[in-house]
């Protein structure tokens, strides 16, 4: 429940549990926007199976816009709540302001009652053209997506001052030191991000002979399409049992960029090609080490980011062009290895005030 007696933007937040990267970005996002504005920005929790007529009513009177991000995990089971939130906001005159992270990856259930909470928004942010894209061909709210504005995300995690040691970390600093590859994989193991084609990439490092470990810093989605079994099946059929590693969840920072510093490349395949959005992407950047990845789809892609345009020009990203096979991106791990390890300048705070700052512009009062 927020505490202060008004407010310009009231944000709604989960609960956090089970994590979320959205759910992050969201609080700090807010956390930003109190850096300047102290009193400004209010917080409200969504819980789900729970939702609380009289707190959220009192709650609304004393904000003059809701902002929301969507999707967030903890609200799989809460979406009445926002979409409740919403329809009261309106009811009370308040601005509804939408930031949409991601549509057509969204399971179609997910999508269906979201449709009901843009169509409601005041607002829409996306985060990337593509995301914009892909809610354009949508046959019912895709008129939305001309009015939608664009967001800059920031990093989903920050280098921190230390790391932490761990069983893996020495693992793979071990198998450094006897000449073999490290190839890195970071985030959450679905089949959006295509980690069968990362293995090809590891078999094709094999019959050149450079010794590959490639090492998933992730866990698997737990979904009914299998992806876990359809993984080891095919870890399996190239013969690579030996030659990789999928961490399971890490919970620190300090210990992610422990096992981040022992990586020589990290490698994404993605069949929408690099976007603005991938978060996973700009948390392996800061290692340090080349981060190869297919070339986007959309050649103003990243237009609205100039501090993510920053990174592909210095060349702390490498494209591979789109729908190029293993070989591409194995010659492209391969010359990462005689590249030294260059800390990009990045700086979280300054990347969430970019994105701080476009969402405060709209909640100005519009002009009289």
């Amino acid at each position: 429940m927020p505490s202060d007696p008004a407010a310009t933007s009231l944000h709604l937040l989960g609960s956090g549990n089970p994590p979320c990267g959205i759910g992050d970005f969201s609080r700090l996002l807010l956390e930003s926007l109190r850096e300047g504005e102290p009193n400004a920005h209010a917080a409200f929790t969504v819980e789900p199976r729970e939702f609380r007529f009289a707190e959220t009513w009192r709650a609304l009177g004393r904000a003059d816009a809701v902002v929301a991000n969507f999707p967030v995990v903890a609200w799989k089971r809460a979406l009445f709540g926002p979409l409740a939130i919403y329809t009261l906001a309106g009811l009370r005159g308040r601005r509804r302001i939408t930031i949409l992270h991601e549509w057509a990856g969204l399971h179609r259930l997910r999508r269906l009652v979201l449709r009901p909470i843009l169509l409601l928004s005041d607002t829409i942010f996306l985060v990337s053209p593509q995301v914009r894209e892909e809610l354009a061909a949508d046959p019912l709210v895709g008129f939305l997506a001309r009015r939608a504005a664009l967001m800059p995300v920031p990093p989903n995690l920050a280098r921190p001052a230390d790391v932490a040691d761990s069983a893996l970390r020495r693992t793979l600093i071990e198998a450094r030191h006897v000449g073999r590859l490290i190839l890195g994989h970071f985030g959450s193991i679905y089949p959006g991000k295509q980690p069968e084609a990362v293995l090809d990439i590891a078999a094709n490092l094999k019959m050149r002979g450079a010794a590959p470990l490639l090492v998933f810093i992730g866990s698997f989605i737990k979904a009914s399409d299998g992806i876990e079994d359809v993984f080891r099946e095919k870890v399996a059929a190239l013969g690579l049992a030996e030659d990789v590693i999928v961490s399971g969840y890490v919970a620190s920072a300090e210990e992610l960029f422990g096992l981040f510093e022992t990586v020589d490349a990290f490698a994404y395949v993605l069949p929408e090609g690099l976007t603005a959005r991938r978060a996973s992407v700009l948390a392996s950047v800061q290692a340090g080490r080349p981060v190869v990845v297919t070339a986007p789809a959309l050649p103003d892609e990243f237009d609205h980011h100039p501090r993510y345009r920053t990174l592909l020009d210095g060349g702390a990203i490498v494209l591979v062009p789109r729908g190029a096979g293993a070989e591409a991106y194995a010659d492209q791990v391969l010359a990462s290895r005689s590249r030294p390890t260059t800390y990009p300048d990045l700086d979280r705070r300054t990347w969430f005030r970019d994105a701080a700052d476009a969402l405060r512009n709209r909640l100005r009062p519009p002009a009289r």
